[in-house]
C-alpha cells in the first residue's frame, strides 16, 4: 500500500486516478501515525516549492519524512522538496539530496515553463526505470529544475540545459515529470515504485 502525503500542495486526484488504473492500493498520510499503515510513500506536488515546504512544515511531518527507511517517491515539486534549496522563494528544503533547485529562466533561451512531452535517458541500474527504454517520453510542467549530477541523477533530460529528470539517494526517489500524466511509461514507473 502506498501512502500519499496530504499536505495541501499536490494534484492528488490525477495521481490517485493513475494508481487506480494500475491496481495499486493507496491511502492518505495526514499525520505522523499514518506513516505506519503504508510500506511506500509518495510526496506529490504542484506549484511553488517554497509554499509547499511551508505547508509541509505546518503538518509537522518534516522530521518523520527525513527519517523514513521505506521507499519514498517525490513527484514534480515533491521531488524538488527532497533537495537542499530552491531558488523558488529562496527556500531551504528537506536537504535529503544535496542538490539545488534552480530557475530555468536565468539559464536557457527557450520558453518557460518547460511544458509538454520530452524524452529522458535513465540509468539502467535504477530500479525505478525497469522496463523503461532509453528516450522514452514523459510529461513535464515546470519552471524550476534540479541540476544534473552524476551521483544522484538517475535519469537525465535536456531543455537547453541537461537537468535531472529523476534522482535517487538510498530509499528516496524523485521524478520531475508527472508519471500520472505520462501514459503507459508513467504507469510503469508507478508499478516499479510499488515493487521496490
Amino acid at each position: 500500500m502506498i501512502g500519499i502525503v496530504n499536505y495541501g500542495a499536490g494534484n492528488i486526484f490525477s495521481l490517485t486516478a493513475a494508481l487506480d488504473r494500475v491496481g495499486i492500493g493507496y491511502g492518505m498520510v495526514n499525520n505522523v501515525d499514518d506513516f505506519e499503515q503504508y510500506d511506500r510513500i509518495i510526496i506529490p506536488g504542484v506549484g511553488h516549492a517554497g509554499a509547499a515546504m511551508q505547508k509541509l512544515e505546518e503538518t509537522g511531518l518534516v522530521q518523520h519524512i527525513i527519517s523514513l527507511k521505506k521507499p519514498v517517491l517525490g513527484i514534480c515539486v515533491g521531488m524538488q522538496l527532497l533537495t537542499s534549496f530552491s531558488e523558488e522563494g529562496q527556500a531551504e528544503l528537506l536537504d535529503i539530496v544535496p542538490l539545488k533547485t534552480l530557475h530555468f529562466d536565468k539559464r536557457i533561451g527557450k520558453k518557460v515553463p518547460h511544458m509538454g512531452w520530452n524524452s529522458i535517458s535513465p540509468k539502467m541500474d535504477c530500479p525505478l526505470f525497469e522496463n523503461i527504454t532509453d528516450n522514452s517520453y514523459f510529461y513535464f510542467v515546470h519552471s524550476y529544475f534540479i541540476q544534473a549530477d552524476e551521483q544522484y541523477t538517475c535519469a537525465f533530460c535536456t531543455y537547453d540545459v541537461a537537468f535531472s529528470a529523476a534522482i535517487q539517494k538510498g530509499n528516496f526517489y524523485g521524478v520531475q515529470f508527472h508519471p500520472e500524466k505520462s501514459g503507459k511509461a508513467g504507469e510503469q514507473i508507478l508499478l516499479n515504485f510499488s515493487r521496490l
